[in-house]
């Protein structure tokens, strides 16, 4: 008898892996692209009030 091991678990932990880099991608470029945007609206609200 040949003995198949389960590996669906493997996979699972797999994607959840993924998805959790994939958070932690997203959340640095939010959180980079939010102090940017911060600045840039700053700079237009003191441009309108001169």
């Amino acid at each position: 008898m040949v003995y198949l091991p389960r590996e669906e678990g493997q996979g699972l932990v797999e994607y959840g892996l993924v998805l959790v880099l994939l958070a932690i991608v997203v959340v640095v470029i939010l959180a980079t692209l939010g102090t940017k945007i911060t600045e840039m609206y700053s700079r237009l609200t003191e441009a309108f009030n001169r």
